[in-house]
């Protein structure tokens, strides 16, 4: 599992690698909000190399999301596969997140 971040445009993008699971959630927690304390207030958080999210990742999602919009910023998702789109459907997150099917698309107009 590992997570990659690059800025592209004005937006951080955050590549998973593996699984979002209790054991590295902590790890891209930290890494995002490193970069919300520097400034930066768009977030993109691309999941085509993802196969597995477990309850504490989504809720690592979820915590991210309303710390970003407490500072004025967003976070995105992009390229979640069919099982993932169907968790965060069944668990009513899709109405939460902006979730494109691409990453090229999820930084449209961000």
């Amino acid at each position: 599992m590992s997570f990659t971040l690059k800025k592209i445009g004005d937006a951080v993008v955050v590549d998973v690698e593996g699984q979002l699971i209790v054991g590295n959630r902590q790890e891209l927690k930290q890494k995002v909000l490193d970069e919300l304390e520097k400034g930066e207030r768009k977030f993109l958080i691309d999941f085509a190399q993802t196969g597995y999210i477990d309850s504490s990742g989504l809720g690592v999602l979820v915590s991210l999301s309303k710390k970003i919009r407490e500072h004025g910023g967003e976070l995105r998702l992009a390229d979640l596969n069919d099982d993932l789109q169907t968790l965060f459907e069944l668990t009513k997150l899709d109405t939460l997140f902006q979730i494109s099917e691409t990453r090229e698309r999820a930084l449209e107009g961000f």
